[in-house]
Formats: C-alpha cells, structure tokens, sequence
C-alpha cells in the first residue's frame, strides 16, 4: 500500500504531514511513500533526504495524489486536489470538516474514507496520535513570546542600582492545553500569572504551575465527557464578566485561548472590559480564526485600542512550522500504525476501534 503526501498552500500553511523522520518509521510497517518534488524544502529537508530512505519523489502533485491509496495532509484539499484524489482510498488530516462542509461532502462522494484527526477521541490509546494537544502545546508556548515582545517592558522583578523592575502580570483565559502551557511559560520568564477557566477541575492543574485560578462561582458542571468546556449560561458569563472586570485592571497581558469544539469561540472581552486595560498592556487572542475571545481582535492584525494592543492571531504554526511538523508527522504516524494491518496489507477500517469509528467521517450538513 502506497501512502502519498503534497505540499500544502505555502502562502497560508508551511508545515509538512511526512517528515524523514516519520517515512522511516511508515516505511518499516511496510508502507511506500511518495511525495511531491521540493516537499520539505522551504523547512531545509531536501528531496534526499527521503530518497535515501527508499520515498518515491514525483514531478508533479496530482502525480501523488493519483496514485496513493492514503493521502496525508494538514489543510482541506481544494478543488483540484480533490478533482485528483482516486476513487476508494483513503484521506488523513486536520480537515476541519465543520468548516470544510462543501470539500468533505465532495471527496465523500469518491467514496474516500476520511479520517479527520480533530475529532479523535480523549481516551489514553489515542494520546500518541493527538494533533489538538500537540499542536495547542506550541500555540500556548509561543503566545507568551509574542506577547512579550509586543508589550516592551521587563516581565521578571529586576533588582538594581537604578531601583526595582517590578514583575509583569499575566493573564491567561482558558487553561486547556494551551492554556496551561502558557502558564508554564510565563512562570519560567518570571510573570506573576493567573488563569481562569469553566472547568472546574482546571483548578488544580492551573495551581500546579504555579499560577493563582480566579473562579466564577458556580453549580453548573461546564465540562463535557470528554473533557472539553461547554458553552456557559447567560447567568455565568455575566459573573464572569464581573471576574473580568477586576482581573483586567490589574494585568499587563492578557492570553485568550478558550475555544468550544465545532461552535464559535465564546466571545469573553466585551469592548468595555477590553478598554478597562491601561495603555500598554496586551491582549493576545488565539481564538481570533475561530470569532475570538475578545473585542477589536482579527485574524493577522493588531489593533491598538485605548493604546491597548489586540493581537489576533493567524497561522501561529507557521512560526513554528519545524518543531510542529515533527509533531504532527508523529501523531499521523501512530494513527496509520493503528489502522493499518500488517497481516492483511491493507488499510482496516474497523468501527469497532472507537479511535477509528470517532475519526471517520460521513456526510456533513
């Protein structure tokens, strides 16, 4: 069984699904592999550096595409992609089929198996493969560094002849795994930082790094099974509004990164709460593609408000495109090792694995 890989749009994504790395190991289950010519190079990998390994190079993307009985992408295919996928085979990606309704109900109609790695379960057998957390990861670490160098100030308590640098505060909107890993983050770099969160069980996760949970008091469970936050009440976001209210007069940078799975991103900063910022301080929206947590915040801007900076975010894989690639490349890489059989040298689609029965796609509405 050959697997297949192109490049992505490189305007808009740099990562690759394919690393040497991860052809190797695909290669040792007793896969083939094909990729596109200059896969890697805008990321530094040469075209050798998989023919050592035994990967095919093709001339041309649809090359790949037609002749692969898995393809391996990040992005949705556009319209030509999928015009050159072959019919029966199968799609892995980070497909964002909520968003992509018209491009999944079309490869569907080749009757390709689409596996969409978004909607993979939370459960221990699937940690290995999980794109959410491992990608999230990376968005928290590098939200702290972006934010501080928009804020132009010292972050850690400084002691000196010329007198005391006292410590930014820094708080962080939503303590999944991005969340979390910006508090770790901001703690190393010397931040007094707090956090807050619906999920109560956050609480002790947040207090671990060291940061102090601001809590709405609440009866209402606002995590779901399988351990993602849930839309609140009316009731609550207006006690978190008054949360809010006090914790942003204090803070010099404020990271949002709450997001509901398949919904708009909860919008938490109302324009009045965003202005009661003092000048200078910045308020950096993760969520921004998905609606954003706050006022004022788009997609690859910032928006100066007040002489507050509102920085939402686009793309923030593409300043890690390496180390998220690596990332990626190894969680595909366990999802194929699950769903292919070496005793049938095929892939199995068994709907009995809730790993697989979760991650299949049917027709989308």
């Amino acid at each position: 069984m050959k697997i297949g890989s192109i490049k992505e749009d490189l305007a808009y994504e740099k990562r690759i699904s394919i690393t040497p790395e991860s052809a190797k190991s695909l290669i040792g289950l007793g896969l083939k592999i094909c990729i596109e010519k200059n896969y890697a190079t805008h990321l530094g990998i040469e075209d050798k550096d998989y023919e050592v390994l035994g990967v095919e190079i093709k001339q041309k993307p649809e090359e790949v595409l037609k002749s692969s009985d898995l393809v391996i992408k990040i992005n949705c295919p556009n319209n030509t992609e999928i015009k050159n996928l072959k019919e029966n085979t199968n799609l892995v990606g980070f497909l964002n089929v909520t968003k992509n309704k018209k491009e999944v109900n079309d490869i569907l109609s080749k009757k390709i198996n689409i596996f969409s790695l978004e909607l993979l379960p939370r459960i221990t057998r699937a940690q290995s493969m999980d794109v959410l957390s491992s990608q999230s990861n990376l968005a928290g670490y590098r939200s702290v560094i972006d934010s501080i160098f928009e804020f132009e100030k010292a972050i850690p308590m400084m002691m000196t002849a010329a007198g005391t640098v006292p410590p930014a505060k820094i708080l962080i909107i939503g303590a999944g795994v991005a969340g979390l890993q910006a508090i770790a983050t901001a703690k190393r770099i010397g931040a007094i930082v707090s956090a807050t969160d619906v999920r109560i069980a956050s609480k002790e996760q947040v207090e671990s790094l060291g940061g102090k949970f601001l809590m709405v008091e609440q009866s209402e469970n606002l995590e779901t099974a399988g351990g993602y936050a849930k839309e609140a009440t009316e009731e609550f976001k207006k006690k978190q509004a008054e949360l809010m209210r006090e914790a942003l007069k204090k803070n010099d940078i404020v990271i949002c990164t709450a997001l509901i799975p398949g919904k708009p991103a909860p919008r938490i900063l109302n324009e009045g709460l965003v202005k009661l910022m003092k000048p200078g301080s910045v308020i950096y929206d993760l969520a921004a593609e998905n609606g954003g947590n706050s006022a004022f915040s788009e997609p690859g801007k910032i928006n100066i408000v007040n002489g507050i900076k509102v920085i939402g975010v686009k793309n923030l894989m593409n300043k890690l495109p390496i180390t998220a690639s690596n990332l990626y490349a190894k969680n595909v890489f366990s999802f194929i090792r699950n769903l292919y059989s070496k005793e049938k040298k095929s892939f199995n689609v068994n709907l009995e694995d809730e790993i697989i029965k979760s991650t299949l796609v049917k027709e989308v509405k």
